[in-house]
């Protein structure tokens, strides 16, 4: 009976102690774009990160309209987030500091092998666009005023036309569930090359226009200000931008790979 209530309290204490250990972890929150977050890269650098500083990191994956206005609302502690105009009314309007770059990819419309509105061989994005106007085949978008639908709706401006809602489908959700629902339809839409490689392989839809340098996707990372909200954890949110930007961190998204195929280019080494 001592043995077994011994053997009790031993356990009682482990679990104690591993609770204390636990809760003075520090939290550091991160709300970034679902584009880093459904491809992989993001959980690769959070581990070596984490290891790195003893931290734990709360991960809130949206679009990037959604991450900013976390920023702005001093919810999160820094965000990591692909939409450039978007990004410098956020620092211009003393929500962040310290915007930097940290790696880039780019967009390409995917759609049926068949390409039935006949955009594979356009000039440029312009025409391209400007021909699913003309054919009226559906395009699925994401419409949740992420990076990606805000590239989208810059897209559709420079035609100087829009889509119309018969066979534009605006569905609200992030990228994974859009190349779905694009899929299920064998309709177009406008995608980050790094979420298509990491979900190709199980969607029929193929890679019909790219090389754009209109389709350039540049991705950085932003502290939220401490002057503006001074309870964010500006020292370990700049202990992050550091290290995503550093030759580890640099690294680990040069290596990172789906099927050899390259998803992101690192900006600060080459």
């Amino acid at each position: 009976m001592r043995s077994i209530l011994g053997l009790s309290l031993m356990l009682l204490i482990s679990v104690s102690l591993n609770s204390n250990s636990n809760s003075n972890v520090m939290r550091l929150k991160m709300a970034t774009t679902t584009s880093t977050d459904n491809s992989g890269l993001l959980a690769v650098l959070n581990t070596a990160f984490e290891n790195r500083y003893n931290v734990k990191l709360d991960i809130i994956s949206a679009g990037t309209g959604k991450a900013i206005r976390l920023g702005e609302n001093g919810d999160v502690d820094l965000i990591f987030v692909h939409a450039p105009e978007a990004e410098k009314k956020f620092v211009s309007e003393g929500s962040g500091i310290e915007r930097k770059p940290v790696m880039h990819n780019d967009f390409i419309i995917i759609g049926p092998g068949t390409d039935p509105a006949g955009i594979k061989n356009a000039k440029d994005i312009v025409e391209a666009m400007s021909l699913l106007i003309e054919e009226k085949h559906v395009f699925v978008s994401r419409g949740d005023d992420s990076g990606t639908h805000k590239k989208e709706k810059n897209l559709w401006k420079m035609t100087g036309s829009e889509p119309s809602d018969d066979w534009h489908l605006s569905v609200g959700q992030g990228m994974a569930v859009v190349l779905r629902i694009a899929d299920d339809k064998e309709a177009y839409t406008l995608t980050d090359r790094g979420t298509y490689l990491a979900y190709r392989d199980k969607i029929k839809l193929r890679v019909i226009f790219e090389n754009d340098p209109e389709l350039f996707n540049p991705y950085h990372v932003i502290m939220v200000n401490p002057k503006k909200h001074p309870h964010v954890k500006i020292d370990m949110a700049r202990n992050y931008s550091d290290f995503i930007r550093s030759k580890e961190g640099q690294v680990l998204i040069r290596d990172f790979k789906i099927n050899d195929n390259i998803l992101f280019h690192p900006d600060v080494i080459r």
